[in-house]
């Protein structure tokens, strides 16, 4: 007698959008509030970030994105208070990453 091997498992691939609907659920799930900074916390980020733009010290970034809180290390590179946005490198991939201000949550020196 023959095995039937793996075709047995073929029914259950046949449904793709099911296994789609399923990843949206389990993300949607893990998503977060935006946390609310206070104006002692605004000051406090605006600060670290100024003195590493200045001394070219590695920061860890918090920032928010998609319903997640997501950490990188990096170096600050440009700030624009006026136009709320900063420029860091990713210690990673070494790419420059554009970024709103609101979007960020904590910054500490690494």
């Amino acid at each position: 007698m023959e095995s039937r091997g793996m075709k047995k498992w073929r029914p259950f691939a046949t449904m793709p959008e099911q296994y789609i609907g399923l990843k949206e659920m389990i993300t949607k799930q893990s998503e977060v509030a935006q946390p609310v900074l206070t104006e002692e916390q605004m000051e406090q980020m605006n600060s670290t970030l100024i003195e590493a733009l200045h001394t070219n010290k590695q920061v860890y970034l918090t920032y928010y994105k998609r319903g997640q809180c997501i950490t990188e290390t990096g170096f600050i590179q440009f700030v624009d208070s006026l136009g709320g946005l900063f420029i860091f490198i990713d210690e990673v991939f070494e790419l420059k990453n554009k970024m709103r201000l609101s979007e960020l949550v904590d910054v500490r020196f690494a």
